[in-house]
This record gives C-alpha cells, structure tokens and sequence, in this order.
C-alpha cells in the first residue's frame, strides 16, 4: 500500500494488483469480496456501487483512458460518532477499484479516522493471494 498525495492536494493510498498475485479476475468479483468485508465489520455499514465507467462513457465529452477496461467504487461508511456538522465533508468512504489489462489498482481517500485506514487498508490487502 502506498501513500500518496493526489494532485498535491489529496491524501490517497493506493495499491496495484497484479492479476497473477490473486485469484480474483474482475472488478465484479473484488466488489463481492469488499462488500463481505464492509458487512462483517461491527461498525462499517455498505451503501451501494458506482459504476464509475458507465457513468463516463455516457458522458458527450467523457473521456476514459484506452488502459482501464473497468473502474467501479464500493461505498460504506463508518461513522460511529456524528460530533460535528463538518463530519459529513468526509463522510461516507469509498474505495476505487479500476482494472486495466494486467492488474487492479484500488485506492481511497485517506480517512480522518486511523481505524478506519487501517481497515480500508487490511481489507485490500487480503485481495492478494496467501
């Protein structure tokens, strides 16, 4: 996992996985997966998908790159507290998952709760094959 700063301004982390390191073979089959994960946990609740490709190439002037043949986002939440109305600016999380010719790259958001990257974080690591 990698920590960067996105357009000197975001702080992600992002991952790429290699199709040879995981017996995952779509971006349908990492959703199932995340969205277990996002279920079993005690306080993340799962929200939906977005289909972020659809929603591109719809688009009159949407532009994909000719290397990603998929990009979908898994949304959920975990937020157990609710102190501050400027909360919501973070809220809720999402973890993108874009599949080119040889690999997965998924990234976040870096979340104002470490518990939360933490978990974001062990969830797409488990994507790799033991």
């Amino acid at each position: 996992m990698q920590k960067l700063l996105f357009k000197d301004e975001y702080p992600i982390f992002t991952m790429t996985l290699n199709k040879s390191e995981t017996s995952f073979s779509t971006v349908h089959e990492i959703l199932d997966a995340l969205q277990s994960k996002i279920q079993a946990h005690p306080i993340a609740t799962y929200i939906g998908l977005f289909d972020h490709y659809e929603h591109t190439s719809c688009l009159e002037n949407g532009e994909i790159s000719s290397d990603i043949a998929d990009a979908q986002n898994i949304l959920f939440c975990f937020g157990k507290e609710l102190l501050v109305p400027e909360i919501l600016a973070v809220r809720p999380r999402s973890i993108g998952i874009a599949e080119r010719n040889d690999d997965f790259v998924l990234s976040f958001l870096k979340a104002p709760n470490a518990a939360a990257n933490e978990a974001m974080t062990t969830w797409i690591e488990s994507l790799h094959d033991q």
